[in-house]
């Protein structure tokens, strides 16, 4: 089994605790390769376009980009972490993920992606834990990701770990530790069901697709498409 961890920040906090909580169960067992943001990730896109027009290895930053999509791609299970940064995901986490929109649906995205699984994992202070969920779950959605699980804590007035009360620890250790639970036991030989938002979300950008290809046969999106199969009968969440 591999897991890829894309973690948010570089600080050891209680957003790392809470995330080594839910690895523990699969140290040993499994092949986990980590990312920590901004050191590992790319820079701010620029839009320059290129991944949308030409070729994603064309972007300035198409090293550092690759290698997390290769490791995505690889991977069985993947794991987003970030605390909220005021309501919203760090700033280091929405520039990787501004990398990735060539990746989305209407765009290119990759096959492998429809059938993976995701955990994502947020804490906040008061708010905006589910926002800052959101931001990276509409990613992971748009590219084709349906099963998500969803582990956000809200901490209040406190957010050093070593200062908050018992109660509130064992809280979060008993949800990771379920969370962990739940995704040790699934069949990774298996892909995940893709679900019908998911699907609707599939045929319609087919559509789209189809009527470009009209206009432009050489259109970058579409090519890729049709090369695919997608604007035909294959699917990207059935086995070839």
């Amino acid at each position: 089994m591999k897991i890829t961890v894309i973690n948010g920040t570089e600080k050891h906090g209680v957003t790392y605790r809470l995330k080594e909580m839910f690895l523990e169960p699969f140290r040993g067992k499994a092949e986990i390769t980590e990312f920590y943001l901004p050191k590992d990730g790319p820079g701010f896109c620029i839009g320059c376009t290129q991944c949308f027009l030409t070729r994603q290895d064309l972007c300035k930053d198409a090293d550092r980009v690759q290698k997390i999509e290769k490791a995505m791609i690889e991977a069985d299970l993947l794991v987003f972490t970030s605390p909220s940064y005021v309501m919203h995901t760090t700033g280091a986490m929405k520039a990787l993920l501004d990398h990735f929109g060539y990746r989305w649906m209407p765009h290119r995205p990759l096959k492998e992606m429809f059938g993976k699984r995701a955990v994502i994992i947020t804490q906040c202070l008061g708010a905006g834990g589910r926002s800052t969920a959101k931001d990276i779950k509409d990613s992971l959605s748009w590219w084709g990701v349906s099963y998500i699980k969803v582990c956000t804590f809200k901490l209040m007035s406190e957010i050093n770990w070593d200062k908050l009360s018992q109660k509130k620890k064992a809280q979060m250790t008993s949800t990771m530790a379920k969370a962990a639970k739940r995704f040790g036991a699934i069949d990774y030989s298996r892909k995940a069901h893709t679900d019908l938002v998911t699907k609707a979300k599939f045929y319609a950008v087919r559509m789209l697709q189809t009527g470009l290809g009209k206009d432009n046969p050489e259109y970058t999106d579409y090519k890729y498409w049709k090369a695919n199969g997608w604007l035909d009968k294959t699917r990207p969440w059935k086995a070839a």
